[in-house]
């Protein structure tokens, strides 16, 4: 195996900002498709598809009625969120294996733009999503999430080729930071064509172009990190067998070795449960405005913006208080702070904006301060290294295994028929990673993984 050369590891700033134009490129069907607009628009599909009636206040109750997804009985209330489920346990199988081709491939712009133009191509064919074809929807929805997630990773794979270790935070922070600003900036648009369009065009209407919008801004702004961004010599080398077996191979290897460093593994696995309910409050959020608060479009839209802009900013507030309090208190402070999100939405009442606004904006700031912190304190649990692999695996559990919330949500709510009792539900996920969190002895671990811990824990 041939290592990268100097002249290989170097970058422009040139393809650095085409690097980060994938980030807002990308973020616009993460805001604008799964957070806002999807849910609501595809329950109203299967609700259309189930007959369910509709009441004296232009309300649609479906009580008992079902749809059929190939056989399978589901409650139009609880279609996305399974669907939601369904893609992220199939992108447990398939992010592994993309990374390993990602790792090995000489041909990582080829690879991006591969998976972006399927994730976008399947977002843009949501626009034959009308009548009571939830099904065509909820495939086409699984194939965008599922390319999105692989997306993702062959797009940090390049992290590690455009900047050396004392710049990587700050090429890392800025990508995502231009993210959230991307994703907002589409967000702002298609709450303009709300606010003007919808008395004319209804809707459902509104809804459907505006998840094509984010398949389109997708498509359109690949192209510029793609004329960018240059190719390079595999960093692992070339792949010394199937690609395909090489990735669950090199997963399995990976999982192995964990076990070597069990408080590491342990700080993961209580990982994957506090973030399953951050991204499942994130993926369900704009069904409980619609169908249980009633909110229309243009509120669900300003909180989201509020949420969006907001959560850069939270980061950098959390990260303010951990320099004083530690990053691992500060999270587990963030866990707290999550538990009485879903408390107070649990107690919001129905139709009143204004409270959802004020609750989406103590989201903002929780959500990217949570994130930001969980992902600086992994960095101290891996041995030296060994980065781009625990990495790997970190990834994989918050792009890919975010489904037993949503799981738990569709089961809870198909079984009560309350959105109440399903929001609620969630907050397991955040005391059981409260609970963990605090289990672990931060400072043992990250000596135990060789590294020297911070004065403030």
């Amino acid at each position: 195996m041939t290592a990268p050369t100097a002249e290989d590891q170097t970058s422009t700033r040139s393809e650095r900002v085409g690097w980060y134009m994938y980030d807002w490129a990308n973020s616009a069907f993460s805001t604008t498709v799964i957070s806002v607009f999807l849910g609501p628009y595809l329950t109203s599909i299967a609700q259309t598809a189930a007959n369910c009636p509709t009441n004296a206040d232009g309300d649609v109750e479906c009580g008992e009625r079902v749809i059929s997804a190939l056989g399978i009985p589901i409650a139009p209330g609880s279609l996305f969120s399974y669907a939601l489920s369904l893609s992220v346990i199939l992108q447990v199988v398939v992010l592994p294996v993309v990374g390993a081709i990602a790792d090995r491939s000489g041909r990582k712009k080829e690879l991006l733009a591969m998976f972006a133009y399927i994730g976008a191509a399947a977002t843009v064919g949501l626009l034959f999503l009308t009548g009571d074809r939830f099904l065509v929807g909820t495939l086409l929805f699984v194939l965008a999430n599922i390319a999105f997630g692989a997306s993702i990773v062959v797009y940090n794979s390049f992290l590690p080729q455009l900047a050396p270790p004392d710049k990587r935070d700050a090429v890392s922070s800025l990508g995502w930071a231009m993210g959230y600003v991307g994703g907002g900036l589409l967000l702002l648009l298609n709450l303009v064509a709300v606010i003007v369009l919808e008395d004319t065009y209804g809707k459902g209407e509104i809804a459907r172009w505006s998840i094509v919008s984010a398949g389109l801004w997708w498509a359109a702004f690949t192209t510029i990190p793609l004329i960018r961004l240059r190719n390079r010599p595999p960093v692992a080398g070339p792949a010394r067998g199937n690609p395909l077996t090489d990735g669950f191979k090199q997963l399995w290897h990976t999982l192995k070795e964990l076990k070597t460093y069990p408080l590491s593994l342990f700080f993961l696995l209580v990982f994957l449960v506090y973030n399953d309910g951050i991204q499942t409050v994130i993926g369900v959020a704009s069904i409980y405005a619609d169908q249980y608060l009633k909110l229309d479009q243009a509120v669900q839209l300003q909180t989201i913006l509020i949420v969006q802009f907001l959560a850069f900013g939270g980061a950098l507030l959390l990260g303010r208080v951990a320099r004083t309090y530690g990053a691992w208190k500060t999270v587990l402070g963030s866990l707290v702070l999550w538990t009485i999100v879903l408390g107070v939405a649990y107690f919001l009442p129905v139709g009143n904006a204004g409270a959802f606004m004020m609750l989406g904006a103590l989201l903002g700031i929780v959500l990217g301060g949570s994130q930001a912190l969980s992902r600086s304190l992994f960095s101290q649990l891996i041995p030296k290294g060994k980065e781009a692999e625990y990495f790997g695996i970190y990834e994989i559990s918050d792009k890919g295994t975010s489904w037993l919330g949503p799981l738990l949500f569709g089961i809870t709510y198909q079984a009560t028929g309350e959105y109440k009792i399903a929001i609620i539900s969630l907050i397991a996920f955040f005391v059981i990673g409260f609970v963990g969190l605090a289990a672990v002895p931060m400072r043992r671990a990250i000596v135990e993984a060789g590294n020297t811990p911070p004065k403030v824990l």
